[in-house]
């Protein structure tokens, strides 16, 4: 086994209306880290597509992507640690975000499609409406175990969810 280097960056990633934004935000703050929406990093084309009720490309989202893994660079450089909420539903955007780093991890929040259902449903002033939920979980690609992913369950509390988070990454020694 070869030794891993510090983290530099978590992906908390999941379909919309997993809760992404409230975990890595609560996460950020408990390990201390700086917290950024990938929602932020989106061209405003991709925001008025997504709006309209049009699900994205893979064409859509390689420039926002690209603009991610831009960020954990710069993040990384300046020798700081970045939790950042990104849907990346497969492999190949992971791939972009990751570019062969052994320093970003991916954080997957696992959750029915009834559970999401429910919460978008409840959820207002956000662009992503809930009719876009099915084109989330068609285009999803589970962590494969060569990800080597921390996977929670979204079925429980925030605080919970933190928790489950942190203690995997203690029990791995991830740092």
């Amino acid at each position: 086994m070869t030794e891993q280097s510090p983290l530099c960056a978590l992906i908390v990633r999941g379909v919309s209306g997993s809760g992404k934004s409230t975990i890595a935000g609560n996460l950020a703050a408990r390990l201390g880290w700086t917290f950024e929406d990938g929602d932020r990093f989106h061209p405003a084309s991709n925001v008025a597509k997504m709006s309209a009720g049009h699900p994205l490309t893979d064409e859509d989202r390689w420039p926002w992507l690209q603009a991610i893994a831009d960020e954990i660079d710069r993040i990384s450089e300046a020798g700081g640690h970045l939790v950042i909420a990104c849907s990346a539903l497969k492999r190949a955007y992971r791939n972009v975000l990751v570019h062969g780093r052994d320093d970003v991890r991916m954080v997957y929040l696992d959750g029915t499609r009834e559970l999401i259902a429910a919460r978008l449903a409840a959820r207002k002033d956000h662009f992503m409406p809930p009719a876009l939920l099915d084109s989330q979980f068609k285009t999803l690609e589970p962590p494969g175990a060569d990800e080597n992913p921390i996977t929670v369950s979204i079925d429980a509390s925030v605080e919970a969810i933190i928790d489950a988070i942190v203690g995997q990454m203690q029990n791995r020694k991830i740092s």
